[in-house]
């Protein structure tokens, strides 16, 4: 009897297939949506998921200025960078930031749920995020995704 059958395949990062899948970010919840992204990005979608390979999919965000936040976030909500200098603290609110860097919004949000190793250093490699409904991945042919 063959006992190789029985055993669960462990899918690595080589041999996983990849798809590519277009997310519409306009009026959508911030956080809702970035845990899904964060899912499609770690794999979690998938029957094949291996938690120490790569074995997500790509994901395009477009639309990522109509992005929304539920409560006061707007005027609240601060982003925090430090320059590693005395006094090298900037602080940016989400209205600032909607209006200067809209993809940073959704790029720092999924980063964040994703694993702080090299894994999720990969991961949020294969995140496209984009202020408009254009973008320039068409030839990999992704599939429209809603939440």
């Amino acid at each position: 009897m063959n006992t190789l059958s029985y055993r669960t395949a462990s899918v690595s990062a080589e041999n996983a297939e990849r798809k590519w899948y277009v997310v519409d970010a306009e009026n959508q919840v911030t956080g809702r949506i970035c845990t899904e992204i964060a899912h499609i990005l770690r794999g979690k979608n998938k029957p094949t998921y291996t938690p120490h390979a790569d074995t997500g999919d790509y994901v395009i965000v477009i639309n990522a200025d109509k992005v929304r936040f539920t409560g006061q976030k707007w005027g609240q909500k601060i982003y925090k960078d430090y320059s590693l200098h005395p006094g090298g603290l900037k602080e940016v609110v989400a209205e600032e930031m909607l209006v200067k860097f809209p993809e940073r919004i959704i790029e720092r949000a999924v980063k964040g749920m994703l694993p702080k190793t090299k894994l999720g250093r990969a991961m949020i490699k294969k995140m496209f995020v984009y202020a408009g409904s254009e973008h320039p991945h068409v030839a990999q042919k992704p599939e429209a995704i809603k939440f």
